[in-house]
């Protein structure tokens, strides 16, 4: 693997399988500085005050001009500006501030999936690809708020295969409005959007072309609001376009680039969603020990049982692991967009090309961060007990919200399939060098195992052992399920998904130790004893998780000499040193207790 010459260059996406970070490299949240802290200061504040005491107000959808009206006041505060470059009426922030934006808003429930639609698909895909007219008539409105945005992908037989849309665009004979008809559904914000982003085929195209579609062009009509197991306040409609005419200046970007369109901007989508998944996480868990405090049974507070400690400090090890990563990979993003920048790129264009860069991280994310939240909203419920199960509790409106999340911006499964999928795609391509590591690990794999010592001495000498084996495993695995398969391997869903396993867990476990490095690096060892023990308590559910996944997988598809061979590989590049867990856990509890929140 690529070590000290590697850190001569930017990484690439999908590079940390081959190449060791070191802990300096990377960006961690400790790292915001004061005016990014205001900023979220003022998200925070504004969810207090705006947000949660009308939770069950904004649900119940009593009122359809609320939401609009809290988008309003979110916009006087810059809130739906924040990508937006400043020459258009926007703050232009950098786009690690804005996933900080989308972190803290992420605890606003149903709000949040309105305000994150709006500032993402809704504004993104005008942003970075309209024309300058275009951007100057759309962008200052959604900028400020005077106009929503929504997004209008899916179709009732078009789901994850996008590109097979039935929606239809057709010039009309002047040449001078396309004319659209078609049905979109689960579309959020359609009761209340000013602008819609519609995707349609021109005619009998192969690829799907995209349109800015005012509602005052007519032609538009909606069913009822839909009833939801959760996101309830959120405005979700299905749209028609009946005869709707649309002016040839609004086709957005060139014709059959809908689909490369929807991608890109699927990309941004995937690690918000898994930032706001982040904070939402936080905010259950911060009720959760909060509740755990307060409820006595046998004479003591829940908060005293070793039972409740574990699920405390395990869900807290989980969200710092997966903030981690989703910094880290942000400020790549950050920086691949700064070299674009410095070579002479335009903006937008640089953009997309960094986002494209790190999909790979993205679909990881995404994956990541919703699942970290099911995980905190499932023992949130556990913590609360009865109160858990009761609308009456916090915990209701939570879980039932989370759910949404591993389908919005494709659905779990298929983002491991592509994690994988492009991954191998960087390989063939030669934009990745996986070849000649996993020859490494084969060749290896019938050596002696090095018994050898290494320096113990150094921090994290052997976690960091650890996690060098845990990237060998997922060569070793992938490796020889690309040798078996070729071409066919796409068809071997299970085994994809077990290798997208591997590599998430190898990238969130590794960010993690980093951050605690660089951390302990600026602090001390002794100020980061909670922090430590995160990384630690998450290192092993990594490698643990990994290791089932692998076996799952050789299992799928090897026999004989060559199963047992790969097995005794995966147990040796799997192999952690011991740790007590249970003191772990208990220590970060003890935190978490008198902090009476999470607190990190």
């Amino acid at each position: 693997m690529e070590t000290a010459e590697a850190t001569k260059r930017a990484i690439k996406g999908g590079e940390f399988l081959i190449r060791e970070t070191q802990a300096h490299e990377v960006f961690i949240p400790e790292d915001f500085n004061e005016e990014q802290k205001m900023i979220a200061q003022t998200c925070k504040d504004f969810l207090k005050q705006e947000i949660h005491p009308r939770l069950d107000e904004i649900d119940s959808m009593k009122n359809p001009e609320l939401m609009p009206q809290l988008l309003d006041k979110a916009g006087e505060l810059g809130l739906l500006g924040t990508s937006v470059p400043q020459e258009l009426g926007g703050f232009g922030m950098d786009f690690n501030t804005t996933m900080l934006v989308a972190e803290v808003l992420g605890a606003g429930h149903s709000f949040a999936v309105a305000i994150s639609a709006h500032t993402g698909i809704g504004t993104l895909p005008i942003l970075y690809y309209g024309n300058e007219a275009q951007k100057k008539k759309y962008i200052p409105k959604l900028a400020s708020g005077e106009w929503k945005a929504a997004y209008c992908l899916t179709e009732p037989d078009s789901g994850s295969d996008a590109n097979s849309g039935k929606t239809k665009a057709v010039l009309s004979a002047d040449k001078k409005h396309y004319i659209i008809n078609g049905q979109k559904m689960w579309i959020t914000n359609g009761g209340f959007a000013d602008v819609y982003v519609v995707f349609a085929k021109i005619d009998n195209d192969k690829n799907l072309s995209a349109f800015i579609v005012e509602k005052a062009f007519g032609g538009i009509t909606m069913n009822e609001e839909e009833k939801k197991m959760g996101i309830k306040g959120s405005s979700t409609r299905q749209i028609f376009f009946n005869d709707c005419k649309v002016p040839v200046e609004n086709l957005l970007s060139e014709r059959e680039n809908g689909f490369k369109i929807a991608v890109n901007i699927l990309n941004i989508g995937r690690i918000k969603l898994g930032v706001a998944a982040v904070g939402g996480s936080k905010a259950t868990l911060s009720k959760a020990i909060n509740y755990s405090k307060e409820r006595k049974q046998f004479g003591v507070s829940l908060a005293t049982f070793g039972a409740i400690q574990h699920k405390m400090a395990d869900v807290a090890a989980h969200i710092f692991a997966s903030e981690s990563a989703h910094y880290r990979a942000s400020q790549n993003i950050d920086d691949a967009y700064n070299a674009f920048i410095a070579a002479g790129m335009d903006s937008a264009q640089a953009r997309l090309k960094a986002l494209e860069e790190f999909a790979i991280e993205c679909a990881i994310l995404k994956v990541h961060g919703s699942e970290v939240l099911d995980y905190s909203v499932d023992e949130g419920v556990q913590i609360y007990g009865g109160m858990g199960f009761s609308a009456e509790g916090p915990m209701d409106r939570a879980y039932r919200d989370a759910r949404i999340n591993r389908i919005f911006e494709g659905t779990n499964e298929i983002n491991r399939l592509l994690t994988i999928d492009m991954l191998l795609k960087r390989a063939m391509k030669g934009h990745l060098d996986l070849m000649n590591p996993a020859m490494a690990v084969q060749k290896e794999l019938m050596s002696i195992p090095d018994f050898g010592s290494d320096d113990d001495t150094a921090l994290f000498a052997k976690e960091k052992k650890a996690l060098r084996n845990l990237k060998k495993a997922g060569l070793m695995v992938s490796g020889a399920a690309v040798q078996k398969f070729m071409m066919k391997l796409s068809e071997e869903q299970e085994i994809l998904m077990n290798l997208a396993d591997m590599l998430i867990e190898g990238y969130v476990a590794e960010s993690v130790l980093l951050r605690v490095e660089k951390l302990i690096s600026l602090r001390g060892e002794q100020a980061c004893e909670a922090e430590k023990e995160m990384a630690l308590i998450y290192l092993h559910h990594a490698i643990e998780k990994a290791a089932a996944a692998g076996k799952s997988a050789i299992t799928s598809f090897a026999e004989g000499d060559e199963q047992r061979l790969m097995l005794m590989g995966l147990k040796r590049f799997t192999k952690v040193e011991p740790y007590n867990l249970k003191n772990a856990r208990r220590k970060v509890a003890k935190g978490l207790i008198e902090k009476g929140e999470y607190p990190f």
